[in-house]
């Protein structure tokens, strides 16, 4: 599935989950104008979480909600290690070469790390919805698609 279906799907998922609100006269509107106001100016309410104009926060809420955010740091160490070894000598030590790298340059640890994830959005394996803040392995936001949508793909 695309990325532009994904966000399409979950918008369509916010959409069955919340029934619009009018905040003028603080009733449901599931008609989608107000019968007390006729006001068609609405925002959505999503039982237990609140109401907002709009659909992102809702599938921000619907996502911490259900999946585990993507755990990138031992899938980078893990790599780290598959690329150069999980030891590493130096003089006559025998040193974990994730924590050498780590400890001698924290700031080049930290933009291989961003690099490793950049490559990982950008192959479609994760997926963010909040510019990078928190980071989703895109089959765990399919299997939910799945199993809180019919889908046709349309790609």
């Amino acid at each position: 599935m695309c990325v532009k279906n994904i966000e399409l799907n979950l918008e369509t998922i916010a959409y069955q989950k919340t029934t619009p609100f009018c905040y003028s006269c603080y009733k449901e509107a599931p008609t989608g104008t107000c019968k007390a106001c006729c006001s068609d100016d609405l925002m959505r309410i999503l039982p237990g979480s609140g109401c907002e104009y709009g659909t992102d926060w809702v599938v921000k809420e619907l996502l911490e909600e259900n999946l585990d955010s993507a755990d990138i740091s031992d899938s980078f160490e893990l790599m780290i290690e598959d690329c150069y070894g999980e030891t590493v000598k130096v003089g006559f030590l025998e040193l974990s070469t994730v924590e050498v790298m780590k400890d001698q340059d924290p700031i080049s640890w930290d933009i291989a790390k961003s690099e490793y994830i950049d490559g990982l959005v950008e192959d479609e394996q994760l997926i963010t919805f909040d510019n990078g803040s928190t980071h989703y392995w895109i089959h765990d936001v399919e299997n939910f698609i799945e199993e809180n949508l019919e889908i046709e793909e349309a790609c």
